[in-house]
């Protein structure tokens, strides 16, 4: 098996929404952040019942992954053709003479079938927990490349440490790809890793507290699309020392070979040209 790869990155997605804008936009659903359920129905808030009591700028962690393959194999294969005229004593096809036979009367043909088999797996998991993410919107947005992530330090922001490593998300794209083959002889037997990229995404974080009721919530900005999220949402604490990207970028034969094992596998380092147009 030949195993290509692509450089594996680090991206910042450069925010489309500032902090002050941010900030204004808080500030403006400070009250619809506690109209919700049948309690809209009865009472709401008034503007100056309701102050902030925290905020935070956090970058958080997810993973691009795209893997693809490409089989390129023979076999032969037998084609049974019935025959159903008792008068056809043989057929000739190309030159060959063949004899009718069997129940039902039929022809065996054998030929040698040329095939092509090609996949693609693309996942964006979540490098914190793991799940599988619902963030392919966010590829279209800029993103600028990050040389070292562990001395990442963004101003007045917190950078939540990826937990998922590339390698595990990588596996588990390949999983599908990676399969047996009903072949004879095998021309091409491809695997590429086109992108392994680690993104930072931009969110805004605002903490509400109602005085009047002693009700407390939070409400998250995303700082690409501006959308509000009100659920499932907090105020990151502290978090420990980002992990090196040659921890975090580990996709090599090794992490491979936990997939395949036996070894016998041959390496091509991609290029960019290499995977142009794939």
């Amino acid at each position: 098996m030949e195993i290509a790869f692509a450089p594996q990155r680090i991206l910042c997605l450069t925010e489309t929404l500032s902090w002050d804008e941010a900030r204004e936009r808080a500030w403006d659903k400070k009250t619809s952040v506690f109209a919700t359920g049948l309690g809209k129905l009865f009472t709401r808030p008034k503007p100056d019942e309701i102050r902030i009591t925290d905020q935070e700028k956090r970058w958080e962690p997810f993973w691009h992954v795209v893997c693809s393959s490409r089989f390129v194999f023979d076999r032969r294969q037998h084609y049974r053709l019935p025959m159903s005229q008792p008068e056809v004593r043989s057929v000739v096809i190309d030159d060959h003479e063949y004899l009718p036979g069997g129940e039902p009367r039929g022809l065996t043909l054998v030929g040698l079938e040329k095939c092509r088999v090609e996949d693609t797996a693309s996942r964006l998991v979540d490098a914190v927990t793991g799940e599988p993410a619902e963030y392919w919107h966010f590829m279209e947005f800029d993103a600028q490349p990050i040389e070292s992530v562990a001395d990442w330090r963004p101003a007045d922001s917190t950078v939540v440490p990826p937990q998922i490593r590339a390698s595990t998300v990588t596996r588990d794209a390949l999983v599908n790809l990676i399969k047996p083959l009903d072949a004879d002889t095998i021309h091409q037997d491809l695997i590429t890793i086109e992108r392994v990229d680690l993104y930072f995404r931009p969110v805004y974080a605002f903490a509400f507290h109602w005085t009047p009721k002693e009700r407390s919530t939070i409400a998250e900005f995303d700082g690409l699309t501006g959308k509000t999220k009100l659920e499932n949402v907090h105020i990151h604490e502290p978090v420990g020392k980002m992990l090196s990207a040659d921890v975090l970028l580990d996709v090599g034969i090794d992490a491979i070979d936990l997939l395949v094992p036996g070894g016998g596998i041959n390496i091509k380092l991609a290029r960019p040209t290499d995977l142009a147009g794939q």
